[in-house]
């Protein structure tokens, strides 16, 4: 994290402990995001669970005793979440892990899918996290991370929209980083290549084309956890 030296007035850079901290884990209910959360509680951390229904929500691995709803796609849904945790919690950070695909070429999709994708994989967490800053700020460290993928440094043919949509935040991220550096809060754009997620199965438009083996859900999430607690700011696709 970072923190303010007053008597030599520079920052200094530490490492974050995870023992006792308190995380909001968005798409809890997902391969990834559930594994992220099992790794931040053998850590030590407690997590709030995210889940787009209550039957996704019986997805979201059974230690975790706090389970919301959020659909990005309603930014009332957004503002209900963000409401209750500004009056009634705490957090140490948030991990966005929440997304959808679409694939076919970009002159083949539909406005609705190409909104859907901008409002989860983009405005939608734009909202969440701007809205939770000051509870993050409330703490000495805290930490924001978010999934961009390997395609918000390398926008590819046939996903178009879809890179489309992870530059978006990206970009965003990128902007927050020396807003928020000051109140204490690190930003990461966590960026892997393709993980076997099941993710491109369940595209809400086209078809998935035939990808190679990815990697596996527990090895990002370890990648992820480990730039937590070691203080890193970013996480090129190069990095998993």
């Amino acid at each position: 994290m970072y923190s303010r030296n007053k008597r030599h007035a520079h920052w200094v850079v530490r490492a974050m402990e995870l023992t006792g901290k308190k995380f909001l884990v968005v798409g809890a209910s997902g391969v990834l995001g559930a594994e992220l959360t099992r790794q931040l509680q053998d850590k030590g951390a407690t997590v709030l669970g995210t889940a787009r229904s209550n039957e996704t929500a019986g997805n979201i691995p059974a230690k975790v005793e706090i389970r919301l709803l959020l659909d990005y796609e309603s930014p009332e849904s957004v503002k209900t979440l963000t409401d209750y945790l500004l009056a009634s919690s705490e957090i140490d950070g948030i991990i966005n892990a929440s997304g959808v695909v679409a694939f076919g070429e970009a002159s083949a999709l539909d406005s609705a899918t190409i909104t859907r994708l901008m409002a989860v994989n983009a405005s939608g967490p734009m909202q969440l996290v701007s809205a939770l800053q000051p509870l993050l700020a409330k703490k000495d460290e805290s930490v924001v991370v978010n999934l961009t993928g390997v395609v918000a440094e390398t926008p590819l043919p046939g996903i178009a929209a879809y890179s489309a949509s992870k530059c978006a935040i990206d970009g965003f991220l990128t902007g927050v980083t020396r807003e928020w550096r000051r109140a204490g809060t690190r930003v990461i754009s966590a960026r892997p290549g393709h993980t076997e997620t099941g993710l491109a199965g369940r595209a809400i438009a086209g078809e998935a084309p035939k990808f190679p083996q990815g990697m596996t859900a527990e090895h990002v999430a370890e990648k992820i956890v480990t730039a937590i607690e070691s203080d890193e700011k970013e996480l090129p696709a190069s990095a998993f």
